[in-house]
């Protein structure tokens, strides 16, 4: 904890998770010993703090546990924990407290609204606290808001040689140089434990499962003439049905990253534009066959993601271009052009042949992160909005307005791929909404010399991401038990940045989450609660002025197949255990989201 001025800085506001913790106010000791892991705890006024202000220190956890509901409910009191809540939480509440207790099963663990600052770890100023002090309820955002979580096909249905499905192209990678490579076809088992899974879903009260359909499992050689595999349609037919029939709306991906081995080895995927009609045909069945029950359609997912890593940086790419060493790219600006191709001819006709008649909405998911400048010069500055453009505005310039940002075709040159004026036509517009993938951010800074760009930033940008700005500070909190910069405001940002520039589109963020693979136990994922709850507070300041967000989905529903991670992460609410025949089991988050949803 810091004194600055008069401005206390601390973690963040919290409730129950104080349960056996001391507080001190200001610097003032405390009459009994702190634990080593604990920094500091506070109760304080909501004024600026001076160390004339009065200790509301509580000596013993019985009078804290009994005093806790007037403190919270009191206006003139905040309640502030440290950075090391997780270690606290972890080695002291099960010595005061039985099994049954609410802090220990975490369904009373309670996060306010946070403000963070781009100071140092944990840290936020006492004045955003008293700005964002209400956590908001449920009732609080719009009417029909989606409430969900979130996997993909490719990484929780496991069963990959199962009911007639064909080889994706990640199937082939995975096997060949992944970790847990061996365990991808059979873990997780989605597939076989959909039912199952919906009741879990169920329980949490989500009232939207945002899933992905395997183009592999359905027409196992990518095409309509190769043959339509009944085994998977059926699984998917019956999968929806069993999420409608619990009250739960599908939310459905057509392509998440997967897609058939056949048509990469022979067309070269999406480097061939011939797959727009490979594709077309795709979707076609999709809306056909599930049309009438699903009304939320996203047609690709994060595609600028894919052109940065895999074809620009050659992750994962076991031909890539040479432009690693030269840096002049040029396969990933084809890539993604074929897949806004792909998304805008999906669109053209959902819109001519279904949408009438089904009654539902398309829309394309990206990923995304806000830039902040590394320092106050102008070169930084104008950095921040280039690595904005390349990575944002790569997607939604065109399904906007029609083509590339103009910064784009400056620094890319011939490079880039030119839309023609009847596909400018089609590409315009074809956005219901837009789906963002939001999970950290970073600081930009101008770099002229492409060799200094590495991982997943664009050569093209002329600016490098950082971790850390000029003054050595970052943005929002480094979360230790998941080694992320936390930055909740970034989306906030991005709300507001996609509201002005491209005509205040319907957005839903499809997804948001922290891993949990620095912790001992997968289920004591309280780190993961101040992660979600920062998050929802700026997505409902965003909508308070004026974005129009439609749903918030939790990455992930279940522990997923994280790629080269494997399955290593925990991204899961839902956690399976994969040493207990992959038990499924709430998280203590999983258990806070679910009272945030049903209080």
């Amino acid at each position: 904890m810091h004194n600055q001025g008069g401005k206390l800085y601390t973690t963040i506001i919290t409730g129950y998770v104080l349960c056996d913790m001391l507080m001190v106010l200001n610097g003032l000791k405390p009459s009994l010993a702190i634990p080593n892991e604990v920094e500091s705890l506070v109760v304080a006024r909501k004024t600026t703090l001076s160390s004339s202000e009065p200790s509301y220190s509580i000596q013993v956890v019985n009078a804290l546990l009994t005093q806790m509901d007037k403190l919270k409910s009191s206006p003139n009191v905040i309640i502030l924990t440290t950075s090391n809540i997780t270690a606290v939480i972890d080695s002291h509440l099960h010595k005061t407290f039985s099994s049954s207790s609410d802090c220990v099963t975490g369904f009373r663990l309670s996060t306010a609204q946070i403000g963070e600052t781009t100071t140092s770890p944990y840290d936020s100023s006492l004045g955003d606290q008293q700005k964002f002090y209400h956590f908001p309820k449920r009732e609080s955002f719009p009417p029909n808001f989606l409430f969900g979580a979130g996997t993909s096909a490719l990484q929780v249905e496991g069963a990959a040689s199962e009911g007639g499905r064909g080889p994706g192209i990640w199937d082939d990678r995975i096997n060949r140089s992944f970790i847990d490579g061996d365990k991808f076809p059979t873990m997780i088992q989605h597939y076989n434990r959909y039912k199952e899974d919906v009741q879990h879903l169920k329980y949490l009260g989500i009232n939207s499962y945002r899933m992905s359909i395997s183009w592999s499992r359905v027409l196992p050689d990518g095409t309509i003439k190769g043959g339509v595999n009944l085994e998977g349609v059926d699984f998917y037919n019956h999968l929806i049905n069993e999420l409608l029939a619990n009250g739960i709306t599908p939310f459905v991906t057509i392509l998440h990253f997967d897609y058939p081995l056949a048509i990469q080895k022979n067309l070269h995927g999406f480097l061939n534009s011939s797959i727009v009609n490979y594709y077309k045909d795709y979707c076609e069945l999709l809306f056909k066959t599930y049309g009438d029950r699903v009304k939320h359609w996203t047609t690709v997912n994060e595609p600028q993601i894919v052109g940065l890593f895999t074809y620009m940086h050659g992750y994962d790419n076991d031909d890539p271009e040479p432009c690693q060493a030269t840096k002049l790219c040029k396969q990933a600006y084809t890539v993604v052009h074929n897949y806004i191709l792909c998304h805008a001819t999906a669109v053209k006709l959902y819109r001519e042949n279904f949408q009438a008649t089904q009654g539902g909405e398309i829309g394309l998911v990206i990923g995304s992160e806000s830039f902040e400048p590394y320092s106050s010069k102008l070169e930084d500055v104008a950095a921040a909005d280039r690595l904005t453009d390349f990575l944002i505005g790569w997607i939604l310039d065109p399904v906007v307005y029609g083509d590339y940002p103009k910064i784009m075709r400056e620094l890319v040159g011939n490079r880039l791929p030119n839309f023609t004026e009847d596909e400018k036509k089609m590409v315009a517009g074809s956005i219901d909404f837009i789906g963002i993938n939001y999970y950290t951010s970073h600081f930009a800074k101008h770099e002229t010399n492409k060799t200094n760009i590495t991982l997943s930033d664009n050569y093209d940008a002329l600016a490098r991401s950082e971790d850390f700005n000029a003054e050595g500070n970052y943005l929002g909190y480094l979360d230790k038990r998941s080694h992320t910069f936390v930055y909740s405001e970034g989306l906030y940002n991005i709300l507001q940045h996609i509201k002005k520039k491209y005509q205040n589109p319907k957005i839903y963020i499809t997804e948001n989450g922290i891993p949990s693979f620095n912790i001992t136990n997968p289920l004591k994922d309280i780190h993961r609660i101040k992660y979600l709850a920062t998050h929802l507070n700026y997505t409902k300041a965003a909508i308070d002025n004026g974005v129009r967000v439609g749903g918030y989905f939790v990455w992930a529903a279940f522990d997923t197949f994280e790629f080269r991670a494997g399955f290593s992460q925990n991204w899961g609410i839902i956690h399976v255990d994969f040493k207990n025949n992959l038990k499924r089991c709430p998280t203590i988050a999983g258990k806070w989201y679910k009272r945030f949803l049903n209080t």
